[in-house]
């Protein structure tokens, strides 16, 4: 398996064998569970869908809940995909835990990052503020001018402005894995992974 289903739990910070001090990550990485297997010659391509998290049944759309019921698990809360391994037999059902990964090795991690609202352009962007003094009065955190001359006299697109921020599809790549505890599923990346705590993220090798 190349990936998992994870759950941010929070930062911490622990100690390497130097004393050095390391903030890391907790994740807890699976148990992710088997539910369909795609194929070139049913879906047009080749991917391991499974499956995280328990749901209650009531909370399972009649179609998600024929799909948990076609693979023998119960329903989940999540499914993504990931590639297989070419030559490992995959089984509907398969549950796979946080030991397919392994220390010091580096993965992936996808999550959405913390929704921020509507922020300024100093915030969203990091834009400068304007001059304190010489006449400036209200327009401190202001962007400035946005438009153009008589030429062509409009906004271009893509400018930075203000606007929503957060919520979105974050990928950090080349976290180190420093730690792993398989009694408790739990994986500790150094370093911050995007999205707030009991968010649901992805980790790929």
């Amino acid at each position: 398996m190349r990936g998992l289903i994870g759950k941010r739990i929070g930062m911490t910070q622990i100690f390497d064998d130097s004393g050095a001090v390391i903030p890391v990550t907790v994740i807890e990485a699976g148990p992710c569970v088997v539910t369909q297997i795609k194929t070139v010659a049913t879906d047009g391509y080749n991917a391991i869908q499974v499956g995280f998290g328990k749901q209650k049944d009531k909370h399972t759309s009649k179609p998600m809940h024929g799909h948990f019921t076609k693979a023998g698990v119960e329903p989940q809360r999540v499914v993504a995909e990931f590639e297989g391994i070419e030559g490992f037999e995959y089984k509907p059902g398969q549950q796979f835990k946080v030991s397919i990964f392994h220390k010091g090795e580096k993965v992936n991690v996808t999550g959405t990052s913390k929704g921020r609202g509507f922020a300024g352009v100093i915030k969203r962007h990091g834009f400068h503020q304007q001059n304190v003094t010489h006449g400036q009065s209200e327009y401190l955190r202001h962007p400035g001018s946005i438009g153009q001359s008589s030429d062509p006299s409009r906004v271009w697109k893509g400018m930075k402005m203000g606007g929503h921020m957060g919520v979105d599809t974050v990928t950090v790549s080349n976290l180190k894995v420093v730690r792993i505890d398989e009694e408790k599923n739990q994986l500790f990346l150094r370093g911050a992974v995007p999205g707030a705590n009991n968010g649901i993220i992805l980790i790929k090798k």
